[in-house]
C-alpha cells in the first residue's frame, strides 16, 4: 500500500510539488547571503547601486554577484586596445517584485534609467534556476563590445538548475518570455536610428527559457541582432526542432540546419563552423554544445530508443558509446551531477569557447586575433 501510494503521488506530481516547496524554502535562506568579496556598487550603472530603482538587498545572492562584479572600462580597454565604456548591468531578484511580469518591468525600468537603451549593444540574458549568470557569458560580451553594452536579467527561482529541471520549467519559460517582451516593447518605441543592437543569450536552463520568446529561426533572425545559447538541455523546443529537422547527412552532434543560413551549432571549434560554406550572412544564432555534455544528450527517450548520435563518430572528447536499452539512459543520468566538475571545454563547463561564440555572433570590428587571445586568457583565469 505504501509503495502504491508513493507511485500515485509521484505520477500525479503531488510528491514533486511537495519536495519542491520544501527545497524552495531551504534555498530561499541561502539567497539572502552575500558572497565574500562582493560589495554593493557605487556606480549608477548597476542595479543596487546609486540611484538604482532596485534595492541591493532584493537582488538575491546571484543577482548581487552579477551586479557587483564584471570588468571595468580600464580593464576592457587594456585587453581590446579600443576606447571603452563602463558596462551597464540591470537585474531584479525574486524579492524585488511580486511576480515575473512586474519583475521584468522593474529590471527594464532600471536598465532604461542607467542608459542601457543608449548603448550600442543590448543583451537580454535568461538566468539559470537560482538566478545565476555565467561570468564567462557576460564578461566576454562586454570585452568584445568594448564595454559599449548593457545586460539585463531577472531571477525566477531559488532552486539550483538540477532541481529546476524537474519542477521549475514553467517559471523559466515565463521569465524568458516576459523579460524579452518587456525589453522588446521598449526597444520598438525608439526611433530606428537610436535602437541598440539587441542580443539574446542563455546557458543551460537559461537557454531553455530564452528560446521561449521566439517561434523559430525567422523570429530569432528578425527580432535579434544575434543569439548565443550555451549547453542547451535536450528538451529545449527550438533546439530539438532544429536538430530533428537538420539537413540530410549532417550529424546530430553538430547538425546543419537549412545550410546554416542563420542557425549553426558548434561542439568546440567555433571558427570552423563560422567559416563553413555557404557564408553565414545576416543575424547569427549559435548553439555551443560539447560532445561530452550529458545535459545536451540526456532524454527519457534513451530508455527505449537509440539516438542518432550513438551511431555517429564520437566527438573530440567522447569515447565510443554503445546503446543498450535502459542502461545507456542510466549511464548518462549518472553523469549529470558531475557534468560541471570538469575542466573547461568539456562536459557542462563552458569557458573560453564563449569568447569565440560571441566573436562569431557579434563580429566586432577592430578586435584583432591577438586581442581575442588576451580575452580568452582572461576568461580562462576565472575558471
Amino acid at each position: 500500500m505504501l509503495a502504491a501510494g508513493l507511485v500515485y503521488l509521484f505520477v500525479t506530481g503531488i510528491l514533486l510539488e511537495g519536495l519542491a516547496s520544501l527545497a524552495d524554502k531551504a534555498f530561499s535562506v541561502r539567497d539572502t547571503i552575500t558572497e565574500e568579496g562582493v560589495v554593493q556598487p557605487a556606480t549608477s550603472l548597476r542595479s543596487g547601486g546609486s540611484d538604482s530603482l532596485v534595492a541591493w538587498d532584493t537582488l538575491g545572492r546571484q543577482g548581487r554577484n552579477f551586479a557587483g562584479s564584471g570588468p571595468s572600462a580600464s580593464t576592457i580597454q587594456n585587453l581590446v586596445q579600443l576606447p571603452s565604456k563602463e558596462p551597464i548591468r540591470a537585474y531584479a531578484g525574486l524579492a524585488s517584485s511580486d511576480d515575473t511580469e512586474s519583475r521584468a518591468g522593474l529590471a527594464v525600468d532600471d536598465l532604461e534609467r542607467a542608459g542601457g537603451f543608449e548603448r550600442t549593444n543590448l543583451l537580454v540574458v535568461t538566468t539559470t534556476g537560482s538566478g545565476w549568470v555565467d561570468p564567462a557569458l557576460v564578461d566576454s560580451f562586454e570585452y568584445l563590445s568594448a564595454g559599449d553594452s548593457a545586460t539585463v536579467a531577472i531571477q525566477y527561482s531559488y532552486l539550483p538548475s538540477w532541481i529546476s529541471y524537474l519542477v521549475d520549467q514553467t517559471k523559466a519559460r515565463e521569465a524568458g518570455r516576459a523579460l524579452f517582451d518587456a525589453v522588446y516593447e521598449r526597444w520598438l518605441a525608439l526611433p530606428h536610428d537610436r535602437r541598440p543592437k539587441l542580443f539574446v543569450a542563455g546557458e543551460s536552463l537559461g537557454s531553455f527559457g530564452g528560446e521561449t520568446a521566439f517561434s523559430g529561426e525567422y523570429d530569432l533572425r528578425n527580432r535579434t541582432a544575434g543569439t548565443l545559447f550555451v549547453g542547451p538541455p535536450n528538451f529545449n523546443t527550438l533546439f530539438r526542432d532544429f536538430s530533428e529537422h537538420r539537413d540530410s547527412g549532417s550529424p546530430e552532434i553538430e547538425p546543419v540546419y537549412k545550410d546554416g543560413r542563420t542557425v549553426r551549432f558548434s561542439g568546440g571549434d567555433v571558427g570552423r563552423v563560422s567559416a563553413q560554406d555557404p557564408p553565414w550572412e545576416g543575424n547569427r544564432v549559435l548553439y555551443l554544445m560539447h560532445p561530452s555534455d550529458p545535459i545536451v544528450w540526456w532524454s527519457p527517450d534513451l530508455v527505449l530508443n537509440r539516438p542518432d548520435w550513438i551511431s555517429e563518430p564520437p566527438g573530440h572528447d567522447v569515447l565510443n558509446t554503445v546503446w543498450v536499452p535502459f542502461l545507456t539512459f542510466w549511464q548518462i543520468t549518472a553523469d549529470l551531477p558531475f557534468s560541471t566538475g570538469v575542466p573547461g571545454g568539456h562536459g557542462h563547463k563552458y569557458t573560453t569557447e564563449q569568447v569565440d561564440g560571441w566573436y562569431a555572433v557579434i563580429q566586432p570590428a577592430g578586435v584583432t586575433q591577438e586581442e581575442l587571445g588576451a580575452v580568452r586568457a582572461t576568461i580562462a583565469e576565472q575558471e
